[in-house]
């Protein structure tokens, strides 16, 4: 008997293939037997027949109906080929009829540091959130205001300024009464923080002991700036009668690689999290479907187990990858501008708003400096199809900017200027490229070694331009490259 490990995006099963000694040289070959958990009512097969020729490749697809909470009724596709009496997994289809027939929740609505500031800026949220009754919405907060800063540069003055000292940091004073003053302002116990808040003081001080900043303790320091505004957002919410659930994003399933600072979410997140929180749904399914408020910016190691960081401005992609991990309707990104605008207004303030643009015009935008989303965060919405909508929190009203995968380019002119300051020129001008195979190979090998993002490349018969980052481009060793290049 041969048994094979279906990785799904439900709960796992195990799928056994069996077959007799002589089962090659049979004429049939018995189909798989599915080992049903308790949450599993009926197995259908989409022939009439459970036995499948040896030695052919007859697909077979497979129906497994789960039995969910509520009378709710979740169908799932498998397909299975049948190879020299061998039955294998060719095809797992992981998708409902459709769509799921009820869900849960419908929207994922993302906010910035600016969009939560204070306790007035929260209170302005919340009654935002709840002005929508028809959504059920999971809601991803960033750090309040400008939290995330300064816990960077708590961490970095907690190097030098010694053990005693570490209590008395500036930044850290900042960020303790700022989130003091918040739970006063919105009437809750202050104890709901200062477990975290003793927390943060005793990693300075560690800090302090240790006289370094690794990268893997960087990522924990940054993290206490959505943990704290989502735990006392949540208890808003739950303090003026609307149930509400919080979640720290490394808990309830973003996995990531252990590049600390800049981790990538990997694939494993979805199931892994559409799971967690059907489960907390049916633990709790009598007091309805919460309001979800979970950690933007934040993931847990695949090998480490350690807080990741996705990098700034990560929140968008929590919010994505959360928008493709349960399906929903639409990805919602509140901000404080009215979505996608025409241009820099700090440059031109008469832009106006874009209000379509594609997944593919949104990453272009952001990799080359538009400060509205992040440049990877696109990517999660664009594998699974779902709208992303840009919004400004301080004028709910207006439009914003609805990202899809497609839109219609017929009276397009122009979609939008993005000014990139600082950019940095490097031109190669060399006789030797004249015919010659390989040779930007050659070039983009050394950018490679030493760490290099290119931008932008323009390409001549006898030269290449081409924007580098600043910080690294007088390198003594790219200088040295370049020379014998």
């Amino acid at each position: 008997m041969m048994e094979v490990a279906v990785a799904m995006a439900i709960p796992t099963l195990t799928l056994s293939a069996a077959a007799s000694s002589s089962c090659a040289s049979s004429s049939t070959c018995r189909s798989l037997n599915l080992s049903q958990g308790p949450r599993w009512r009926r197995l259908e097969s989409s022939s009439s027949s459970h036995f499948m020729p040896a030695g052919s490749s007859l697909l077979q697809e497979f129906k497994f109906v789960e039995n969910s909470r509520r009378d709710r009724t979740r169908v799932w596709s498998l397909q299975v080929r049948c190879d020299a009496g061998v039955s294998v997994v060719k095809e797992l289809v992981g998708e409902d009829e459709g769509r799921r027939i009820v869900q849960d929740f419908t929207t994922v609505m993302k906010f910035g540091g600016s969009s939560v500031a204070s306790a007035h800026r929260m209170k302005e949220v919340a009654q935002l959130i709840l002005s929508f009754p028809e959504e059920k919405p999971i809601i991803v907060l960033s750090a309040m205001g400008k939290t995330t800063n300064n816990l960077l540069k708590a961490g970095d003055k907690a190097i030098s300024c010694g053990v005693k000292n570490s209590g008395r940091i500036e930044e850290l004073q900042v960020v303790r009464d700022l989130h003091k003053t918040t739970a006063r302002e919105l009437k809750l116990d202050e104890s709901l923080i200062t477990g975290l808040l003793d927390e943060l003081e005793q990693l300075l001080m560690g800090i302090a002991l240790m006289k370094e900043l690794t990268s893997r303790t960087k990522d924990y320091l940054v993290s206490f700036g959505e943990r704290l505004s989502t735990r006392l957002f949540a208890a808003y919410l739950n303090s003026i009668g609307t149930y509400a659930r919080q979640y720290d994003s490394f808990d309830l399933g973003i996995i990531t690689t252990d590049e600390f600072t800049n981790a990538e979410i990997l694939d494993v997140t979805y199931p892994t999290v559409r799971e967690r929180l059907f489960n907390d749904l049916e633990k709790d399914a009598a007091k309805g479907t919460p309001i979800c408020i979970v950690t933007g910016f934040l993931g847990k190691g695949i090998e480490t187990g350690c807080v990741t960081t996705l990098g700034r401005g990560g929140s968008d992609l929590t919010a994505t990858a959360l928008g493709k991990a349960l399906g929903l309707r639409e990805i919602q990104v509140w901000k404080d501008v009215d979505g996608v605008l025409t241009c820099d207004p700090r440059v031109f303030p008469s832009a106006l708003s874009v209000p379509f643009l594609t997944f593919n015009e949104a990453s272009e935008l952001a990799y080359f400096g538009a400060q509205v989303l992040h440049p990877q965060s696109m990517r999660p919405a664009r594998d699974a199809n779902i709208p992303v909508r840009v919004k400004n929190s301080y004028n709910p009203k207006a439009p914003g900017t609805l990202i899809t995968r497609e839109r219609d380019m017929s009276q397009v002119e122009m979609t939008s200027i993005v000014l990139k300051k600082d950019v940095t020129m490097l031109d190669i001008q060399s006789t030797r490229m004249l015919g010659q195979v390989g040779f930007l190979a050659k070039v983009f090998t050394t950018f490679e070694e030493l760490g290099i993002s290119v931008d932008v490349v323009a390409t001549s018969e006898v030269s290449i331009s081409l924007t580098l980052d600043p910080a690294k481009l007088w390198e003594r060793a790219l200088i040295e490259q370049a020379s014998s290049s």
